[in-house]
């Protein structure tokens, strides 16, 4: 049994879908994909760990086929039953790759992070962590997302009105991060603190994908 194969059957035991597969690995649907059919020849260390803990089998007989399939117990009468995974893994980019991500043909290209987060949150489509710098979302009173808090961005999310979102604006090689806001049929994005101004969401702004989770570390 080839690789792609040992990697197929996993999957398919453990129930999964492919997006749940990616979100768990870290990669794009279509990575999970090549995988499977044996089109790529390459799997990262990190990626085929998480594989492992996602489907329950073994990392080394995904990877080169010897040992056990799976760490079930040495009782013959007791089967290995795949667990629901309630963790995923996202990439922590930097505020330019988010920036670029609207314009990006592949959302997790090769080298795209070195960074990963677990979150509970399964995401709608591909997602990812960023480091809020700046304190234009700190507040005072009420909602406030300070500086260094980690936010993870889907960006499949609806962009409804009172979210916190991330969006592109056309001067700017980087991403913002602001509440977006319906006022007489217009948008706008708005920041927490009101020492900052509020921006028109013009046609040339973009909205890259939902704030869906906040992780503050000390």
């Amino acid at each position: 049994m080839d690789r792609h194969e040992r990697i197929a059957k996993a999957i398919a035991a453990s129930g999964m879908k492919k997006g749940e597969i990616a979100a768990a690995c870290g990669v794009a649907n279509s990575a999970v994909t090549q995988w499977i059919s044996g089109e790529s020849k390459s799997l990262r260390p990190e990626n085929l760990y998480a594989l492992a803990k996602a489907t329950g089998y073994r990392a080394e007989w995904l990877a080169i086929g010897e040992g056990a399939e799976t760490s079930a117990p040495e009782d013959a009468n007791v089967a290995h039953t795949a667990q629901p995974n309630m963790a995923y893994r996202y990439p922590v980019i930097s505020w330019v790759a988010a920036g670029a991500w609207a314009e990006a043909v592949e959302p997790y290209p090769p080298g795209f992070s070195d960074r990963y987060e677990m979150s509970e949150y399964d995401s709608k489509g591909p997602a990812f962590w960023l480091e809020v710098k700046g304190d234009s979302m700190t507040s005072s009173v009420g909602q406030s997302v300070p500086e260094g808090t980690l936010i993870l961005v889907d960006t499949e999310a609806d962009a409804q009105s009172g979210k916190l979102v991330v969006a592109k604006l056309g001067d700017s090689n980087e991403a913002t991060f602001k509440k977006l806001v319906d006022d007489g049929g217009r948008r706008f994005l708005k920041p927490l603190n009101p020492a900052y101004p509020i921006e028109v969401v013009a046609d040339d702004c973009r909205i890259i994908g939902v704030v869906v989770r906040a992780l503050m570390k000390f």
